[in-house]
């Protein structure tokens, strides 16, 4: 997620164009809204197991479960400075391409900060994120606003482990439709989408470059070196988040 952040930097900075990633996770990591400021006990207890990663993301919005999910970031000018708009704005792309799908999304009702108490995205649906008809969240997303430039985070649940999330969250995931296509499926539908309907089909597929890797890869070395300013040891779970993004584990506001 550091990278996504660095992303923003480049288009701020006016050394690229709007960008679309789409990832998955090596290992199931939880990721905290950068506001976040709870870190549940079961958190500490899972990633000092070695069960789960912790980091912090550069975006806002409660704790995600990345596993047997799609995460994707878009960095671009927001259309609109209203927040809601932007959501609807920038979420356009996956429900056109759900919609090709045979599963319709529409946006939560749910007032903002709701499920707080359980810290997990997917407890709650606000108008950020995007539902199945009998409510259920298939996407949660976050937001990053530089003036007018936009970093938008967001997961795509595909199959939910019950067992860790009951672990991670203490409750099942959400009772979800199957989607009947593979993860690389489902990234072809949203890509194709997204050209479509994003940057005004002006997306293009471009590789990182050599010079641009070297530069993610520095700022990762500043992440490392940060969490030892912290004074976080390499294997403490809060050394994860610090290294995520180059932000305070715990930020103060």
């Amino acid at each position: 997620m550091g990278f996504d952040s660095w992303m923003l930097d480049q288009l701020q900075q006016g050394l690229s164009g709007p960008c679309l990633r789409f990832y998955t996770w090596s290992r199931p990591t939880l990721s905290l809204g950068f506001h976040q400021q709870q870190l549940a006990p079961r958190w500490r207890e899972l990633a000092a197991a070695g069960v789960i990663d912790l980091v912090r993301r550069p975006t806002g919005g409660r704790a995600v479960l990345h596993g047997a999910e799609l995460t994707y970031s878009l960095v671009q000018v927001a259309a609109t400075s209203r927040r809601r708009e932007a959501y609807a704005t920038a979420c356009g792309w996956l429900q056109q391409a759900f919609a090709e799908l045979g599963l319709p999304l529409g946006f939560g009702a749910a007032r903002s900060g709701g499920g707080t108490q359980r810290g997990s995205c997917f407890a709650s649906a606000t108008a950020a994120d995007l539902v199945h008809a009998n409510g259920t969240k298939r996407v949660g997303s976050a937001q990053l606003w530089r003036g007018s430039l936009l970093l938008q985070h967001g997961s795509v649940l595909l199959d939910p482990p019950p067992a860790l999330w009951n672990d991670v969250f203490a409750e099942a995931p959400p009772d979800l439709p199957p989607l009947g296509l593979s993860v690389e499926q489902l990234m072809g539908c949203l890509e194709t989408a997204a050209r479509q309907h994003l940057c005004a089909g002006s997306l293009q597929l471009q590789p990182l470059r050599a010079a641009e890797r070297s530069q993610v890869d520095r700022r990762a070395m500043g992440y490392r070196r940060e969490a030892r300013a912290l004074g976080l040891s390499s294997t403490s779970p809060l050394a994860s988040i610090a290294r995520a993004t180059g932000a305070r584990a715990m930020p103060s506001g």
